[in-house]
């Protein structure tokens, strides 16, 4: 792991710093960079703790964050920090192409959304763009890609629909069942459903879509 900026790097050079909990994905990515001319990778991270830490160590140009790390998310990186590294341009690593993530993205102030499945070319070149102040996801991608994207809710039953409108109101299991007037396991069987129709695997991806989609004309209307 690389705590301090390597011995060959000169003040010229993009400091590069990456945060992600898979140290076979963080070395690639260092390869790319360490092997691109103008910048290099000043420190490496593998928590948002770690990450917290050394980045104002080192204070890097730009940072590659993924959203998933075992004691948090990305998010919480960035958001702990926008006012201590006011200079350092923030690239979000992910997986998962996810408009919702996108957007909660570019809430906490990244300027580039970056899928681990590009090419090194295109790491290089999106680096370089971010460092000298380009920034690269705003609202209007953001609108634009959700717009290109089918409705996921568009097979959901009425029932379906008023239980996922009580999950983004934060409501448990047993308080949307007394809500509705229905069982329990009612409830849960609706959220087995929804999920599958919806794509999602958890119900926090729920309440984080619905929280992503308050003002869409997917809501529920009173007496459906």
């Amino acid at each position: 792991m690389t705590n301090v900026p390597p011995a060959h790097s000169r003040a010229s050079e993009i400091a590069v710093m990456i945060v992600d909990d898979h140290e076979v994905v963080r070395r690639g990515i260092a390869e790319v960079i360490d092997r691109t001319e103008g910048m290099g990778v000043v420190a490496e991270a593998g928590t948002v703790a770690e990450g917290v830490r050394r980045a104002a160590l080192v204070r890097p140009q730009v940072m590659l964050v993924d959203l998933q790390l075992p004691d948090g998310t990305g998010i919480d990186l960035m958001m702990s920090l926008r006012e201590s590294l006011p200079d350092t341009h923030m690239i979000v690593l992910t997986s998962f192409d996810d408009d919702d993530a996108l957007a909660a993205a570019l809430q906490a102030g990244a300027a580039a959304f970056l899928l681990k499945s590009v090419r090194g070319t295109e790491i290089a070149e999106i680096i370089r763009q971010v460092a000298a102040g380009r920034t690269l996801l705003d609202e209007r991608t953001v609108t634009r890609r959700r717009a290109d994207h089918d409705d996921p809710t568009a097979d959901l039953t009425p029932s379906e629909r008023k239980v996922l409108d009580l999950i983004g109101e934060g409501m448990s299991n047993r308080e949307i069942a007394e809500r509705l007037g229905v069982a329990e396991k009612t409830v849960k069987n609706h959220i087995t459903s929804l999920l599958s129709k919806m794509g999602l695997q958890r119900r926090t991806q729920v309440a984080a879509w619905v929280a992503g989609h308050k003002h869409s004309s997917w809501r529920s209307e009173p007496g459906d």
